[in-house]
C-alpha cells in the first residue's frame, strides 16, 4: 500500500476535465469520469436508513478518525457511519461517482472536485499542514533566495507547487527567477539525488524525508509550518446528504472533537498514535513525526478558522488563495465561488 505519496495526490480523472496537464493533486486522464460527474449527484448517495459513508485515507487529519472508530464512539454518539479506506485519489473518484456521502480532502481539492461537477461543501476542518509539505535544497543552498537561477523539481499544479510559489513570493521572488523541473512527487527524492543540475525540490512527506536521507547535507528551507493555513484538510460533504442528514453530521463532528482531545492529551496520545500508526502500517515511533507535521484543529481552533477573513488564518482566505492558484495554473478555467464550498454552521453549533 502506498502511503503519503498517494494520500497527497488527487484523482487522475479530474485532470482531463480541466486540461490535459497535471493539476492540483491530480494526474492523468479518465474520460469515463466526465459522464459519471454529470449524473453522480442527482440524488444523495445515502438514504436516512443507511449508514453515512465517508471516504478517508492516509493523512493524519483523516487517520485520526480511526481512534473514534476503534473506541466505538460513533455508535455511542448514536450515528451509524461506514468509513471506507482508500488511497486518496481513489477516495475522490468514489465521491465524484456518488458512492460516498463525504470525503476527506484539502480545501484546494474541494474546489477542483466541485469545478469538475461533483459539488461539495466543507463542514469540518480537520487540520492544516504544519511541516509535512517542504522545500528541500542541496548544499550549499540554505535560503529560498539561493534558488535564484536554479532548477527546482516539483509536480507542477500540485499542492507543493503552491507551497513553492508561496515561498518565492514571501522572499520577493517570482517563478520566473527559477526553472521548474516537472516530476511526479514520489520520484522527486531520486530526482534530487541523481540530477546534478536540480538544486531543490518541493514535496510532501514521506517524499521530502526520503530526499533528506538520500542527499547528504540537504535541508528544508521552507515548509508549510512557515505558512500556517496555506493547506487545510476538511471533511467535505455532498450537499444533499448534508441537507437530509444534518443531525447525523452534527454527531460526526462531536466524535471528531473527541478524537482530537484524545490525541492531544499527553496521557492518551500514546494509545492514539498506536491506533493511527497501525492503520497505515507504521510503528508509533515512525508515525509520531508525521502527526506533529499536521496541526489538528479542536473545536475552538476550527471556529476561528471558519471566521471569514482574507488571510490564511481563515479557511475562506486560504481557499481564495488556492482558487487563484488553480486558475493561474489552468487547473480549471473559471474562478469558483468560495463561499458556496464552506459551511461553518455545524462547527459553530457544537
Amino acid at each position: 500500500m502506498k502511503r503519503f505519496e498517494t494520500t497527497r495526490t488527487i484523482r487522475s480523472s479530474l485532470a482531463a476535465l480541466g486540461r490535459l496537464a497535471p493539476t492540483l493533486r491530480i494526474r492523468g486522464a479518465c474520460a469515463a469520469v466526465a459522464t459519471t460527474l454529470a449524473v453522480g449527484f442527482a440524488a444523495a448517495p445515502a438514504l436516512a436508513a443507511t449508514p453515512l459513508s465517508i471516504g478517508y485515507s492516509d493523512w493524519p487529519g483523516f487517520v485520526a478518525f480511526q481512534v473514534g472508530i476503534e473506541k466505538g464512539w460513533f455508535k455511542e454518539a448514536g450515528v451509524d457511519v461506514n468509513f471506507q479506506w482508500f488511497d486518496y485519489s481513489a477516495s475522490l473518484d468514489a465521491f465524484s461517482a456518488g458512492k460516498l456521502d463525504a470525503v476527506g480532502a484539502t480545501n484546494g481539492d474541494a474546489l477542483v472536485t466541485g469545478a469538475s461537477g461533483a459539488k461539495n461543501v466543507m463542514i469540518l476542518l480537520t487540520d492544516y499542514s504544519s511541516g509535512n509539505d517542504t522545500v528541500i535544497a542541496k548544499p550549499p543552498i540554505r535560503t529560498i533566495e539561493g534558488l535564484k537561477g536554479k532548477k527546482v523539481g516539483v509536480e507542477t499544479g500540485l499542492v507543493d507547487h503552491l507551497l513553492l510559489d508561496t515561498a518565492l513570493e514571501r522572499h520577493a521572488m517570482k517563478e520566473s527567477d527559477i526553472t521548474l523541473v516537472n516530476a511526479k512527487t514520489n520520484e522527486l527524492p531520486q530526482v534530487l539525488a541523481s540530477s546534478g543540475d536540480v538544486a531543490a525540490i518541493a514535496a510532501w512527506q514521506p517524499n521530502s524525508g526520503e530526499a533528506l536521507k538520500r542527499v547528504p547535507g540537504s535541508r528544508a528551507i521552507f515548509t508549510s509550518a512557515d505558512a500556517p493555513g496555506l493547506i487545510y484538510d476538511a471533511i467535505t460533504v455532498n450537499p444533499v446528504s448534508l441537507q437530509t442528514r444534518k443531525a447525523d453530521w452534527e454527531k460526526v463532528l462531536k466524535v471528531w472533537y473527541r478524537c482530537v482531545a484524545y490525541i492531544n492529551d499527553p496521557k492518551t496520545q500514546p494509545d492514539a498514535v498506536k491506533i493511527m500508526a497501525a492503520r497505515v502500517g507504521l510503528t508509533p515511533a515512525q508515525y509520531l513525526p508525521l502527526l506533529k507535521g499536521t496541526h489538528l484543529l479542536d473545536q475552538a481552533a476550527a471556529k476561528k478558522a471558519f471566521v471569514k477573513g482574507d488571510g490564511l488564518a481563515s479557511v475562506y482566505g486560504s481557499t481564495v488563495n488556492a482558487d487563484k492558484f488553480n486558475v493561474r495554473n489552468a487547473v480549471y478555467k473559471q474562478s469558483q465561488t468560495v463561499g458556496s464550498y464552506i459551511d461553518p454552521s455545524l462547527t459553530s453549533a457544537q
